[in-house]
């Protein structure tokens, strides 16, 4: 098979990026990766806000995508394809990116390739390590947590998901209940190096059911109930701060890997010839959580793999790979190319219940 070149555009949440790869399916590689980011716009509010987002990628995106063809020493006649996230995400934000994916389409007569986000996260590994089919993936971000099945391309079977928060959100909520900064994950994160987790007990929901589903609402509520236990007046003492976040860390780390056990069972059940355990999301990024599904897999004979950071957010080079394997099946869209704020992988599965701030759960 020829090697093919796609420009990828990402712009579902709160990053804008754009970005070059060029390969075949398990044997691509990064030309260049551009992500810009709005955390600076968003802080004020506490949260990322639909419309400031969707402005910032309408006014980011052509920058963006000039950048990543320049750092790739190419021109837009020299890509094969475009590919473009089309869901799931904040709708605003999603439809330009697709509008401006459009444009490029139109002006340079290049194949258009829709791609869902999700496929984005779940095909990283065939990108970063040229993973094979099947594996099991661990999505944890801000905006989703699920576990997909993953068999081929366009092959994804969901063994559960969050019913409510994701975990990236409930780390980013507990941060903002302690009045430490954002995001969230890495603040609470330091915090409980200092604490005990031991000392305050934190539930760890849905471990007493069936599944693989999650819940992570529920360790907000317990976290602002014993905050307001622990508080004097109007201040919490930094060693009941810390103890806290280590509880509440400690909680979230069993939960992932008791349901993370789960998942590898059924798994491991067709006996895939090289068993492997992929996790992407910012959450990966998490120490104790890394350590604790690393322990776990070597318990069971199955292959740890997590992209760099900066494949684990989202970002374009995993669009532009994810339109790489849909493009090689021979599929594209045209100009009808909808925009989506849902859109799950595995359309045989009931749908998650709720919706965070961070982005439509599917």
């Amino acid at each position: 098979m020829d090697e093919l070149t796609i420009l990828g555009i990402e712009s579902s949440c709160d990053d804008t990026g754009a970005a070059v790869i060029t390969g075949t399916p398990g044997t691509a590689r990064i030309l260049s990766s551009v992500v810009e980011g709005q955390g600076a716009l968003h802080a004020p509010f506490g949260g990322v806000v639909p419309e400031i987002a969707a402005r910032a990628h309408a006014e980011r995106l052509d920058g963006c995508v000039t950048r990543a063809l320049s750092d790739a020493g190419l021109t837009l006649s020299q890509v094969d394809a475009i590919a473009v996230t089309a869901g799931p995400g904040l709708i605003g934000g999603v439809l330009s990116g697709v509008m401006c994916a459009k444009g490029l389409a139109a002006a340079s007569g290049k194949p258009l390739v829709g791609v869902n986000h999700l496929a984005g996260h779940a095909l990283t590994p065939r990108l970063t390590d040229a993973t094979p089919f099947p594996y099991l993936m661990l999505l944890v971000s801000g905006g989703h947590c699920q576990f997909l099945l993953v068999r081929g391309p366009q092959a994804f079977t969901r063994l559960g998901g969050t019913i409510d928060d994701a975990p990236g959100e409930a780390f980013d909520k507990a941060a903002r209940l302690l009045a430490l900064p954002q995001p969230g994950g890495p603040s609470v994160e330091a915090e409980a190096r200092k604490g005990d987790a031991t000392r305050i007990a934190f539930p760890r929901p849905l471990l007493d059911r069936p599944g693989c589903d999650f819940s992570f609402s529920g360790l907000k509520t317990a976290l602002l109930r014993n905050r307001d236990t622990l508080m004097e007046g109007d201040a919490l003492r930094a060693g009941d701060r810390a103890d806290l976040c280590a509880g509440f860390q400690s909680a979230v780390v069993d939960v992932l890997r008791e349901k993370t056990r789960r998942a590898l069972a059924i798994y491991l059940e067709d006996a895939p010839e090289q068993p492997t355990l992929a996790v992407a999301g910012g959450v990966a990024a998490n120490g104790p959580i890394r350590a604790a599904l690393k322990t776990l897999c070597a318990e069971t004979g199955t292959q740890f793999t997590a992209p760099p950071l900066a494949l684990c957010t989202d970002n374009a080079a995993m669009i532009a790979y994810a339109g790489l394997e849909r493009f090689c099946l021979g599929e594209s869209d045209g100009m009808d190319l909808s925009a989506r704020p849902r859109w799950p992988l595995d359309r045989s599965a009931p749908g998650m219940l709720g919706s965070g701030k961070k982005g439509a759960k599917a």
